[in-house]
């Protein structure tokens, strides 16, 4: 059986980024796995701010190049300041409290590179369309990940063909869904799956000196990584306490409704969130709730609300109940309620959001928490490791969040950039077989990643506040958008 130099699990953006730096840097011999039946058209839009096209241009220049051609074109390169838009953020009276351009220039000059909105499926066509075809397998759904210590490789268990599950941790739901997720020992699922599988179920197995698991917030590897460790209580993301709610085309809208919001609201604007001012930090919730409105055709709307929200609580036929009951609960204005009532359900749809935190506080109840990795105080800060052996976790796998400060393609990345400049330098001093100079390369990912990753996780569920504390802003800015990838690339090779 062919020995791959590295096998990638997860064909999203930070999987394909993952392989496109490893190949720009001469590692050819590698594999991307997927468990999506055939690639096509899912997903949601994308912004990729930043510190997420530095990481991707450190990456690859000619990825970073076929990236920007995909995106949206009132973000692309070269727009005039006059007809980018604004994406606005206003109180529940309509004050303005802030303001995003989504000029691509204007961006440039404040953080040495753009911002750019596009579609999740073209970001990760674009990615893929740079890897020769036979590298990158759909419908190739990890099971199971075991390191042979006697061969020094890592064996990569899938099953083709086989019926996907609905994952409540990536996608948003339809219909009424249980998203509580049964504990069960992945070796029983195999076996499961095999035997009641009206389809044919095909077991494949593959072989690699390192495994990168680019898998998800739902991770398979990470499971199997903390199996049967003091760890595995965390192999699971554990529930944000907050959802979205999201409803398209709503079209029957009474003109003084659409006047009121227009004027209100939009302001001639495209999109807008509309959320509670208040200094967060004083607050006893962390993530007040949000509405994201948008119209771009006359007379319609669409809007994504994020709330916090029971998961019981997320059914089919209550999510308009849920809706109003939050933002009654948080003082939104009528006319904001009256676009809400006035939803179809079939054209309503929610999705839960999950977190795997990068360091958890004492608050949890933690089994063996003497054996646990703590930081250097008295308090115990577990730090679930992110990898074991000769398999390393990035993007969701390893820290997955909310999308509240659009950090998790652009954190991904930034994961990317780092182990891809690593695992490169292990190939080319021929280390890949050499446990010693792995655990090290995987401890410097860590290392330098962790303590970003807190950060941003922090700000993710606590937010800022925008309006009357501009230098906590400013600060947040500075430390993620405004970071210099090519010296850090330079460090890690001194």
């Amino acid at each position: 059986m062919h020995i791959y130099d590295v096998v990638i699990i997860g064909a999203g953006p930070v999987g394909l980024a993952t392989a496109n730096g490893l190949r720009d840097r001469g590692v050819e011999n590698i594999l991307v796995l997927d468990q999506t039946r055939a690639f096509r058209r899912v997903g949601q839009g994308v912004d990729i701010l930043p510190n997420g096209l530095k990481a991707l241009k450190c990456l690859s220049n000619q990825a970073y190049e076929e990236v920007i051609k995909t995106a949206r074109t009132d973000t692309k390169p070269g727009n005039s300041s006059q007809s980018s838009p604004k994406w606005f953020f206003r109180d529940l009276q309509g004050k303005q409290i802030r303001s995003i351009t989504l000029n691509f220039d204007e961006w440039v000059q404040n953080y040495s590179e753009g911002r750019i909105s596009v579609a999740w499926f073209d970001l990760q066509t674009a990615l893929r369309n740079l890897i020769p075809t036979e590298q990158v397998k759909a419908n190739h759904r990890c099971i199971d990940v075991a390191f042979d210590a006697d061969e020094k490789y890592v064996r990569v268990d899938c099953l083709s063909d086989s019926t996907t599950k609905n994952n409540p941790y990536a996608h948003w739901e339809s219909e009424r869904q249980n998203n509580r997720v049964q504990s069960q020992d992945i070796s029983n699922n195999i076996n499961q799956n095999i035997h009641q599988n009206t389809e044919p179920v095909e077991k494949k197995s593959f072989r690699a000196k390192l495994v990168i698991a680019a898998d998800g917030i739902n991770s398979t590897v990470r499971k199997v990584l903390y199996r049967d460790t003091n760890y595995q209580v965390f192999s699971r993301p554990e529930y944000s306490g907050y959802a979205a709610i999201i409803c398209s085309e709503i079209t029957n809208v009474p003109d003084e409704i659409q006047t009121e919001i227009r004027e209100k609201f939009l302001h001639n604007a495209p999109i807008v969130t509309i959320t509670q001012d208040k200094n967060l930090r004083e607050s006893d919730c962390e993530q007040p709730a949000r509405m994201i409105l948008l119209s771009r055709k006359s007379g319609q709307f669409t809007y994504v609300v994020h709330i916090p929200v029971d998961l019981n609580k997320l059914q089919e036929n209550y999510r308009i109940e849920v809706t109003l009951n939050e933002l009654e609960n948080s003082n939104f204005p009528e006319t904001i309620k009256q676009l809400v009532r006035l939803s179809e359900p079939e054209k309503m749809q929610h999705r839960t959001y999950y977190i795997h935190r990068a360091t958890l506080s004492d608050s949890l109840p933690f089994p063996n928490s003497a054996n646990l990795h703590t930081d250097n105080n008295n308090s115990t800060n577990v730090q679930p490791p992110w990898y074991k052996d000769k398999v390393v976790l990035v993007g969701d796998a390893a820290h997955g969040m909310p999308p509240f400060a659009a950090q998790g393609v652009n954190q991904g990345l930034e994961d990317a950039l780092i182990i891809a400049e690593l695992v490169s330098k292990l190939a080319v001093s021929n280390k890949l077989n050499d446990e010693n100079a792995i655990r090290e390369a995987f401890e410097k990912y860590e290392n330098i990643r962790r303590p970003v990753m807190e950060y941003v996780q922090k700000i993710t569920m606590t937010g800022l506040n925008y309006s009357s504390n501009q230098q906590e802003l400013e600060k947040y800015n500075q430390q993620i958008f405004a970071r210099d990838f090519e010296q850090l690339v330079k460090n890690l090779n001194s």
